[in-house]
């Protein structure tokens, strides 16, 4: 059962509210005001409703006209290029099959740009990352504007899409909404193990053919990339905050169950519809005390840097105010729980296998470091989400999820975490604030004394790499990065490098 909630996660939640009261009231009120005037899609002009439906097959379109039946809107990031989107292709015939089954129908309302940090790393392309979430915003607003839906789904998963979905989606927050993942595909070549071939090419020791090899062995079929990057940290937040069914975060995207969980997600978010007997909005379910939640699930799972940035712009598009520092007091009380790469040598599949989301849920319940008292897809509370889906006799259920870890390298209890705090911290200095994932940097390398050399860019860092003039103990600043230039503080080209002259 739940604990009593820990007095300085009430503290933190207390002041997130006072300091959003005013934005928080406005959006509520514009939430408030849409749903009051612009209702069902039934109140359209006949012209508008018949524009709506015309390319529907018969018998849906007779649905919305005759019967006026539930419309559900899928705003999906589908690519074929992306491993972690790919899945997707299929989804829309999964849910449309799904809304019929409960007398409704469902309609793609529109795609977003989803693109990969993975992909782009080291060249151009990445400078429009960051710039791409506010694309993906206004494409899932776009989708949603025409006023034709009871509900919608939103199937994402990677770095920018997922954050932009919700801040897209957050803008008609009158409506149900349900986020609907894919899975991370199986595991290929351990992260270590590839870590470790790029070190050896960007120091001359190994061919491109070893690399390529050794990458495509990582990097081998459809889903999420393994790593706990902020793929995976997305995917953990929408769970934590109640977005996702619960334990559909980490389940392959090639099985059965991955299939039922997506009609039940298409099913649930038609339940919670307007009409229905269960309304609940998507702004009902982003409040304070889930941001709170996601902060607390971020920390404890050592999750992803770029977080700092998308869940404080996720936040502000539900008229919540959040800053670095609430990350950094929070992480002074969170335990870290789990040990999934970069912050370890596991990969997610282990984690989910180890107890995955409904074991750290769980475990965070208990110490008092979650609110429970949260309105969520699936029903009011947050236990639900310590559950796990099943099949059974082909029907899907859910059970109490794994009682003790796995696996003790990969998940910890709140009793005896890797370490008493999250994986998180705020620096300031001279120089101004940063956020650090301590939890991925070795205890003794937390303290750094070394000359500065700085860089006006990635290649000028690279290049006196190549030239053997890095060759000493030394702090590299790469300047033109960060919130004042592309946004973005990942510089991939350096990975390899700055790995090597660490080693």
């Amino acid at each position: 059962m739940p604990s009593a909630v820990h007095a300085e996660l009430l503290a933190v939640t207390e002041r997130i509210v006072a300091r959003s009261r005013a934005s928080r009231a406005a959006y509520l009120a514009r939430c408030e005001r849409a749903q009051a005037e612009l209702g069902p899609l039934r109140g359209m002009s006949c012209a508008n409703l018949a524009h709506g439906f015309a390319a529907l097959p018969a018998n849906d379109k007779l649905k919305l006209r005759v019967d006026h039946a539930p419309n559900l809107g899928i705003v999906t990031a589908y690519n074929d290029m992306l491993s972690a989107h790919q899945p997707y292709e299929r989804y829309p015939a999964v849910i449309r099959e799904a809304a019929r089954a409960v007398g409704a129908v469902a309609q793609v309302a529109g795609g977003v740009p989803a693109m990969c940090d993975g992909i782009t790393q080291g060249n151009p392309g990445m400078e429009l990352s960051l710039f791409s979430r506010d694309a993906i915003a206004m494409g899932t607003a776009v989708a949603l504007s025409h006023n034709t839906f009871d509900a919608a789904l939103m199937l994402g998963v990677c770095d920018k899409i997922v954050p932009g979905l919700l801040m897209g989606a957050l803008q008609f927050g009158h409506l149900p909404m349900v986020f609907v993942p894919a899975g991370p595909m199986a595991s290929g070549l351990p992260n270590k193990e590839k870590a470790r071939v790029r070190q050896l090419y960007a120091t001359g020791q190994v061919g491109r053919d070893a690399l390529l090899e050794a990458e495509c062995q990582a990097y081998h079929g459809a889903g999420t990339c393994t790593f706990y990057g902020t793929a995976n940290s997305n995917q953990f937040l929408m769970e934590i905050m109640g977005l996702h069914l619960p334990g559909a975060a980490f389940v392959h995207p090639d099985s059965g169950l991955r299939d039922a969980l997506s009609a039940a997600a298409a099913q649930r978010a038609i339940a919670l519809r307007a009409r229905g007997d269960e309304y609940l909005p998507l702004a009902r379910i982003v409040d304070e005390r889930a941001i709170a939640n996601a902060m607390v699930g971020l920390l404890a799972t050592g999750g992803s840097t770029n977080h700092t940035i998308h869940l404080v712009a996720m936040a502000r598009a539900a008229g919540i105010v959040i800053d670095w520092n609430d990350f950094d007091l929070l992480s002074r009380i969170t335990p870290l729980l789990a040990r999934v790469y970069p912050n370890g040598s596991a990969d997610v599949n282990h984690f989910h296998a180890a107890g995955g989301a409904g074991f750290v849920i769980r475990e965070l319940l208990q110490a008092g470091l979650l609110h429970e008292d949260v309105q969520t897809v699936a029903g009011p509370g947050l236990a639900r989400y310590a559950q796990e889906p099943v099949m059974t006799d082909g029907v899907l259920r859910w059970r109490d999820g794994a009682a003790h870890s796995g696996d003790a390298q990969v998940l910890a209890t709140a009793a005896e975490p890797f370490s008493a705090e999250g994986g998180l911290r705020l620096m300031q200095g001279n120089l101004g604030r940063g956020v650090i994932k301590v939890s991925a940097v070795a205890p003794e390398h937390r303290v750094v004394e070394a000359p500065v050399r700085v860089f006006d860019a990635q290649e000028a860092l690279q290049a006196a790499f190549d030239a053997g003039e890095l060759t000493g103990d030394l702090v590299a600043v790469v300047r033109f990065q960060g919130p004042n230039a592309n946004g973005m503080p990942e510089l991939h080209r350096l990975t390899p490098v700055l790995g090597a002259l660490q080693d």
